[in-house]
């Protein structure tokens, strides 16, 4: 099984050792780097493959690091998780809409964290379960009155269905098996259909499938 290569970028030196330390005792996490700034990260990441960067929601020049990520060097960019002591919808649906994968509370277990940090790299979005309801909200609020129709009619037939699949809950991985097609396939299927529809996140491409006439997914046509 191929290693998960690692990132922790956190401005408390303590908690980011601690996470690293945990998460290296898994056989499939392979940590990287420990960062405190943006410029340590950028360092990092210039020399390294890295997979998922784990980063502090509140370190000082974040938000720069983390819309940068989506044009490296290297392809593909890392999938980046935040870290955070609180979990605010508005915060979680800015982060996942500038390219995070996942928010994470800081008090959760090592045993959650690792399971986004294995769950991101098939694909998958996370976020709190008790901010779900909020962030569909706001979404919902955003996209009402826009005046169409079917937001959806300007995807072709291939991207329809992989946001059918997305939005009945299967990864990048799950929805390659179900098209038979290559999870590299996918991911630019994925990232045709976002930039299409304006959205920038899996999240926000579900809630538009959702609250739109033109899709549904298997199992509900």
């Amino acid at each position: 099984m191929a290693q998960i290569s690692t990132l922790v970028v956190d401005r408390q030196r303590t908690f980011a050792e601690a996470v690293a330390a945990w998460l290296q005792m898994e056989s499939d996490v392979d940590v990287v780097g420990v960062a405190q700034s943006v410029p340590s990260a950028r360092r990092i990441l210039a020399a390294q493959r890295v997979d998922v960067m784990l980063l502090d929601a509140d370190l000082p020049g974040g938000d720069d690091l983390l819309a940068c990520v989506d044009t490296p060097v290297r392809d593909p960019p890392p999938y980046v998780i935040m870290l955070s002591s609180s979990a605010e919808a508005e915060r979680i649906l800015t982060a996942v809409r500038a390219g995070a994968a996942g928010w994470v509370r800081k008090g959760e277990s090592i045993g959650h964290l690792r399971r986004v940090v294995s769950g991101v790299t098939r694909g998958e979005t996370w976020v709190p379960p008790s901010e779900l309801g909020r962030m569909f909200q706001l979404l919902f609020d955003q996209q009402d009155g826009n005046g169409a129709d079917d937001p959806l009619a300007i995807l072709t037939i291939r991207e329809r269905e992989v946001l059918a699949h997305m939005a009945d809950g299967a990864g990048r991985k799950e929805i390659a098996e179900r098209l038979h097609l290559s999870p590299n396939t996918v991911r630019s299927h994925m990232q045709s259909m976002m930039r299409k529809l304006d959205v920038h996140s899996a999240l926000e491409a579900v809630a538009l499938a959702d609250s739109s006439p033109g899709i549904l997914p298997p199992g509900r046509q």
